[in-house]
């Protein structure tokens, strides 16, 4: 896959040389440092799929008025920024393809000018989707832990207040990003937020199975049937749990990959890792994939809204 400036710069760091890059390769233990050679077509595919699915979520909290609450708007903005890495994906290679095959001419410095918008989009979804996930995790963490003052903590007012931060940060971030990518400082930036949220909501959803798990133990010794509000509770915490072990999975990869970039750019092995960049972008894309079908399998409010989208039903 042809990736753009600064992306394609995360593929061979800009402080190796190519002779070390190639030496360090050749060097390595045999074919499995080739990489793998991914088609377009399926990049294509991943990434319209994504787009639909994640349309209909937002469609789906929108047409519901039972899901306007601040979880749902959350999950909507996290939809958006799973469609943002979509939006991105498809105008890279649609835009490479019509480059490579003559039918759009453009001046070299427009093709910058565009990789730079493209490059923004794609930095941009990577903060907004940690940043939304942990606002999720916290937001579930209040239901549980302040459930009776919930609605005069989380109020509309302040949950619109902590979107429009989150993506006024983003677009600030990924502009800095793009600017200074060749800077191991921006990259270590990005990797410490990625690891200060994994912290973070690992954190709290430790705290929320703790407290479900003390509930459940109760209610087992006094013989009473676990209230609703408990059971609802729980199931979130476990659809924000695999929420997030899909984010791990999916992204985990590419900020290793930075982390070897800013670590040991001429080492053999981390030149091995470095070739299977194409991978770590098809994973990202899977999770913008997997996301809403957590969404409509975990919420029975959400699955029935989605069935109405799609049947086109009033």
């Amino acid at each position: 896959m042809s990736t753009l400036a600064p992306l394609r710069l995360l593929r061979e760091p800009s402080n190796a040389s190519e002779g070390n890059q190639s030496n360090a390769t050749v060097g390595a233990s045999g074919g499995w440092c080739q990489g793998l050679d991914i088609p377009n077509e399926l990049f294509l595919a991943l990434g319209l799929v994504s787009l639909v699915e994640n349309l209909l979520v937002v469609a789906a909290i929108l047409k519901n008025r039972n899901l306007h609450s601040p979880t749902y708007y959350f999950i909507c903005c996290l939809a958006v920024s799973d469609m943002l890495v979509s939006i991105s994906n498809l105008a890279e290679m649609l835009f490479m393809l019509l480059l490579e095959h003559g039918v759009l001419v453009m001046r070299p410095s427009i093709v910058r000018h565009m990789d730079s918008v493209i490059d923004m989009l794609i930095c941009s979804s990577v903060v907004s989707s940690l940043s939304f996930l942990g606002v999720i995790a916290v937001d579930r963490y209040i239901t549980i832990f302040y459930a009776l003052r919930y609605h005069s903590i989380m109020t509309l007012q302040r949950a619109v207040v902590t979107m429009a931060s989150v993506w006024l940060a983003s677009t600030v971030s990924s502009t800095v990003l793009i600017t200074y990518f060749r800077s191991n400082t921006i990259l270590l930036c990005l990797i410490g937020f990625f690891l200060f949220m994994l912290v973070l909501m690992l954190v709290l959803y430790i705290h929320m199975f703790a407290l479900a798990r003390h509930h459940l133990h109760s209610i087992s010794s006094q013989q009473k049937p676990p209230t609703a509000h408990r059971g609802g509770s729980l199931k979130g915490a476990v659809t924000l749990t695999i929420l997030l072990g899909v984010f791990f999975i999916c992204w985990g990869p590419f900020f290793f990959h930075l982390i070897l970039i800013v670590t040991c750019p001429t080492n053999p092995f981390c030149t091995c890792f470095f070739s299977y960049f194409s991978l770590f972008l098809i994973l990202i894309i899977c999770n913008s994939v997997i996301d809403p079908l957590i969404y409509a399998f975990r919420s029975q409010e959400l699955r029935r809204t989605l069935r109405e989208v799609v049947t086109c039903s009033c």
